[in-house]
């Protein structure tokens, strides 16, 4: 038995789907069928139970073999990783989950850069609420996750990435776009787009609005920063957002971004993985660049 079969079999339990395990592994969607074939043909059982739209359900069997092989597929990696090491090769997949806001505005210049300087690592990313990329961190899907108020917890490792100014955004046809800047008690009442009440930025952001006893009027929810600007141009209502998430659309004239009289507030970018997280040379490269 190969040991990328195993891998193959652990990815599909934990993605519960066909084509993200066959993404994860470069393979297509049969292929990945293939192999579970021909699991359930060694060892003479069912693994996954059929007719169900529950996603992947385990078998008792199944339940079994994912247990033993996650620690298998663990170990192997973890031994790749050192030996990898001791070439110190620049080389390999690096994996990597992070929060929209931060994938889509501020990776990008950053992957750019570490791929021109070494084209033989591929950097694959994926986008996932925080919550996701700190059980992603934990269950060891990923070598390290990216995340906006990154909290301190016993089993994750932080470290400081940068810190994103947040600024008032509204559309351009907005009362309040002749000034240069403006106060917070100015957004008292105004019809406002706001995050979902779990995604950290949105508790930074009520916090700094209860510190200064601004109440605004929470007109829309949303879990990303792209719904919420599109909204913000369409003039329901205004926000806070990290200014960097918004370069394009103020360059468009398409928002209109000011800075706060009270001063400069900010949100925390950090990068999270597993404490004892062992790391291939490419990872650890990429980490350096990261908090340089």
């Amino acid at each position: 038995m190969h040991i990328e079969t195993l891998k193959s079999f652990c990815d599909l339990v934990e993605t519960g789907s066909f084509s993200k395990a066959a993404a994860l592994n470069f393979v297509s969607q049969s292929a990945i069928s293939q192999q579970i074939r021909a699991l359930q043909e060694r060892y003479g059982q069912p693994l996954i139970e059929h007719g169900t739209r529950r996603g992947v359900v385990l078998t008792e069997a199944g339940k079994i073999l994912y247990s033993e092989s996650k620690e298998i597929v663990e170990r192997f990696r973890a031994m790749e990783t050192r030996l990898q090491n001791r070439s110190n090769a620049i080389a390999g997949t690096i994996r990597v989950a992070t929060v929209y806001s931060v994938g889509l505005h501020e990776l990008p210049p950053y992957i750019k850069q570490f791929i021109k300087k070494h084209p033989q690592v591929n950097i694959h990313l994926e986008y996932s609420r925080t919550d996701k990329v700190y059980e992603a961190c934990l269950n060891n899907k990923i070598d390290f996750g990216i995340v906006a108020l990154p909290l301190r917890r016993p089993q994750v490792t932080v470290t400081p990435f940068r810190q994103d100014k947040l600024v008032f955004v509204c559309s351009p046809e907005h009362k309040l776009t002749k000034r240069r800047s403006i106060s917070l008690k100015q957004l008292n009442g105004e019809p406002f787009i706001a995050f979902e009440r779990d995604i950290p930025t949105r508790r930074v952001i009520d916090k700094i609005l209860k510190q200064h006893n601004v109440s605004v009027n929470v007109v829309m929810e949303f879990d990303n920063i792209e719904t919420i600007k599109r909204s913000v141009e369409a003039g329901i209502g205004i926000s806070i957002l990290p200014d960097t998430t918004i370069t394009n659309e103020v360059r468009s004239h398409l928002l209109v971004a000011l800075d706060f009289t009270e001063g400069t507030f900010t949100r925390e970018i950090g990068i999270i993985h597993r404490k004892g997280k062992v790391f291939s040379t490419a990872a650890r490269e990429f980490i350096n660049l990261l908090s340089a």
